[in-house]
């Protein structure tokens, strides 16, 4: 259908609102589609066909325009900085990236070239930058809170939404860095494309 709408979304915890979202503004995929291992569906009325991709790489399809609208975390987009419209804040994920440390430290008494463990290394980056203080940066792509427990950094900078994960690995928000939420983006190219159907959504959702 030439008139077909490709929206990118987020498999994990952003899904099941997202989802409902889109239900509740009469847009209707399959009851079965969160529960199975495929990567896309179309709606009811196969004017909209979904892409379920990792968080990460939602910018980068809406960016390309392999989709037209995506749905993603403020965090990713603060982090890459994608050329890419972003038409509204859902106000739902809520959580926030926080530096995070041992009890015993706080923001002040950080030294200079201390270590940093973190999945955003320019978000990490503009932070220190912002309050004057040089760091090292090693990024990882999971298990951040182990850094401080190990010896392989001094803090962390991650997400949070509730800080129990934190306090399990008895470390403490330090200071936040920036809050998030999800966000609806959508390409330029396919902003013009296909406008009518993208501002009807931006509109209810």
């Amino acid at each position: 259908m030439t008139n077909q709408l490709t929206i990118a979304v987020p498999k994990g915890y952003l899904l099941k609102e997202t989802i409902k979202r889109f239900e509740a503004i009469g847009i209707h995929f399959p009851s079965d589609f969160e529960e199975s291992r495929r990567l896309f569906t179309y709606d009811t009325s196969e004017t909209y066909k979904l892409l379920t991709v990792r968080p990460w790489d939602v910018p980068a399809y809406v960016e390309q325009g392999a989709a037209d609208l995506g749905i993603v975390g403020k965090d990713v987009l603060l982090e890459q900085e994608p050329d890419v419209y972003t038409l509204k804040d859902l106000k739902f994920g809520g959580c926030k990236l926080v530096i995070a440390g041992l009890k015993t430290q706080s923001i002040q008494t950080l030294k200079h070239h201390c270590k940093v463990v973190t999945k955003y290394p320019q978000s990490t980056t503009k932070y220190f930058e912002k309050i004057g203080k040089k760091v090292k940066i090693i990024k990882l792509y999971g298990a951040i809170e182990l850094g401080p427990l190990t010896g392989l950094s001094d803090i962390i900078c991650d997400l949070t939404a509730t800080g129990k994960t934190l306090k399990e690995h008895q470390l403490i928000e330090l200071d936040t860095v920036f809050e998030s939420t999800a966000q609806l983006i959508a390409n330029p190219i396919g902003m013009k494309v296909h406008y009518k159907q993208i501002s009807d959504i931006n509109s209810k959702i």
